[in-house]
C-alpha cells in the first residue's frame, strides 16, 4: 500500500514536466536575411502546436544588435506589427496540433552596410516557463562594391540557408522575366532524384522541409525552361 502511494505520488509530480516538455516547435530554422542596402525582405516563421491543447503566446522580448536605419516588423497574415513599439498588441493563438504558417518576419536592410544578430522571445501568457525563440541573422551589403554572384538573366537566387539545414532550408528568388518556368531540383550525393519544386512567380521563397531527408550532401540545381543553370551542395544533419 505505502509503495503503491508513493508510485502514484511520484507519478503525479512528473505529469507537470512531461506536459511542459510538450510545447509549440520552430520549424524555421535560422532565419537569416542577406540583402543591399535600403532593400526589404520577408521570411516566413513555421510554428507547430505539438500538444492537445491551445496555446497562446504573446511576444516577450526583442533582442539584438539591430540598427538605428534598419526596421523589423512581424507579420501575422495581413497584420503586421512595430515589435519594439507595439509588443503588447503581438499575440499567437495556435490551436491543437496546428501548423502555422502566415506568421512573418520583415526586416529593412537600412543605410549602412553591416551584419548582426537577433532575437524574438514568446512566453505562454498562462505559464511563464513555456516559451520558445525566433533567432535570425541578417547581412547588409553595398552593391556598388559587392559582386552579385547569384544575379542570372532571369532570376535572381540566393543560396540555400541554413547550409547545413536539420529541419527546413529556404531559397529566396525574385524574378525578372516572368514568364520563364523556373524549377529547383534536389538529388542525392550519387545522383538519384530526391524532389522537385516549381518557384512560383508571386511568391519569393521557397521553404523545403528536409526532416525526412537522410543526414549527408545532396545537390540542388536550378533549371530555367527545363535548362540547367548552376548546381550548389545542400547539407543535411540531424
Amino acid at each position: 500500500m505505502k509503495r503503491s502511494l508513493i508510485f502514484f505520488t511520484w507519478l503525479w509530480l512528473l505529469v507537470p514536466v512531461i506536459a511542459e516538455a510538450q510545447q509549440v516547435r520552430v520549424l524555421s530554422d535560422g532565419i537569416e536575411f542577406r540583402g543591399d542596402l535600403g532593400s526589404t525582405q520577408r521570411k516566413t516563421i513555421i510554428l507547430q502546436n505539438e500538444t492537445n491543447q491551445v496555446k497562446t503566446y504573446l511576444l516577450k522580448t526583442l533582442r539584438g544588435n539591430i540598427g538605428s536605419s534598419q526596421k523589423v516588423r512581424l507579420c501575422i497574415g495581413d497584420q503586421c506589427y512595430d515589435p519594439k513599439k507595439e509588443l503588447a498588441k503581438i499575440k499567437l493563438t495556435l490551436e491543437p496540433g496546428e501548423l502555422l504558417t502566415d506568421l512573418y518576419l520583415e526586416f529593412d536592410m537600412g543605410i549602412a552596410e553591416t551584419k548582426g544578430s537577433f532575437d524574438l522571445s514568446f512566453v505562454n501568457e498562462s505559464n511563464l516557463r513555456d516559451l520558445f525563440v525566433v533567432e535570425a541573422r541578417y547581412e547588409v551589403d553595398d552593391p556598388a562594391i559587392k559582386v552579385n554572384e547569384f544575379d542570372y538573366k532571369d532570376i535572381v537566387l540566393s543560396d540555400v540557408y541554413p547550409n547545413p539545414s536539420v529541419r527546413t532550408a529556404q531559397l529566396d528568388y525574385n524574378f525578372k522575366n516572368q514568364s520563364v518556368k523556373a524549377r529547383i531540383a534536389i538529388n542525392s550525393f550519387i545522383g538519384n532524384p530526391i524532389a522537385d519544386y516549381e518557384l512560383d512567380p508571386e511568391r519569393n521563397s521557397l521553404v523545403i522541409n528536409v526532416s525526412d531527408f537522410n543526414p549527408g550532401i545532396y545537390f540542388y540545381t536550378l533549371f530555367l525552361d527545363n535548362k540547367n543553370i548552376v548546381t550548389k551542395k545542400l547539407f543535411v544533419k540531424k
